[in-house]
């Protein structure tokens, strides 16, 4: 799109996100994310549900297909540690929210299409918008113009980006792998996870 068209592409996104509509995060059935079911059952803690209907979902598909991740399931433990003290109300989101399901009309009105829609953290949206690019500055600075993220976003962003990356690896499989273990790293500290991995050889070579 480009100019005008993103800044209002942003600010009305922003305004979809301040719209209440709901109490709890999930949604009235499951979707799809792609060809992959979307787990949408109803929770009122959000980090137990991006814990448990997404990052829990993703991670046991992947193993079976053949998928090994390096502290996934220590990641999916500290959760709630990653989000502690932070409560998002829930926000109408889109869901899939990549630079191919926004475009313009003809006389530049900014839409966007092919949701995985449910009630969740407004911030998983823009944080996919940075996963695969095609935003520019102005879709930002129209986003915030109007309701400006909250502290610590840079911090749950790769949190957030993690279950499509691992969505990714379901669907196509290949260098995905790699990525999801190297966001999962980033999540929660490669030396945290030394840490652990160390405490864990320890207490093996012990017994």
């Amino acid at each position: 799109m480009g100019g005008g068209s993103d800044f209002a592409l942003g600010a009305q996104l922003a305004k979809l996100h301040q719209f209440r509509g709901a109490t709890a995060f999930g949604w009235k059935r499951d979707n799809t994310i792609g060809a992959t079911i979307q787990c949408n059952g109803w929770m009122k803690d959000w980090a137990e549900f991006w814990r448990v209907r997404r990052l829990g979902v993703q991670l046991e598909l992947a193993r079976k297909r053949g998928g090994v991740f390096r502290g996934g399931d220590r990641l999916l433990e500290r959760v709630p540690e990653l989000l502690q003290g932070y409560r998002p109300q829930p926000s109408l989101v889109h869901g899939d929210l990549w630079g191919g399901n926004a475009g313009g009309l003809q006389d530049g009105t900014p839409v966007i299409f092919d949701p995985a829609v449910y009630w969740g953290d407004r911030e998983v949206d823009v944080a996919m918008t940075e996963l695969f690019g095609g935003f520019s500055r102005g879709f930002y600075e129209g986003y915030n113009g109007v309701w400006r993220l909250d502290e610590g976003y840079g911090r749950r962003r790769d949190l957030y980006n993690l279950y499509h990356v691992l969505n990714h690896y379901n669907l196509f499989g290949g260098s995905y792998l790699g990525q999801a273990n190297g966001m999962i790293d980033r999540c929660w500290g490669i030396d945290d996870r030394f840490n652990y991995l160390q405490k864990v050889y320890l207490n093996h070579d012990i017994h």
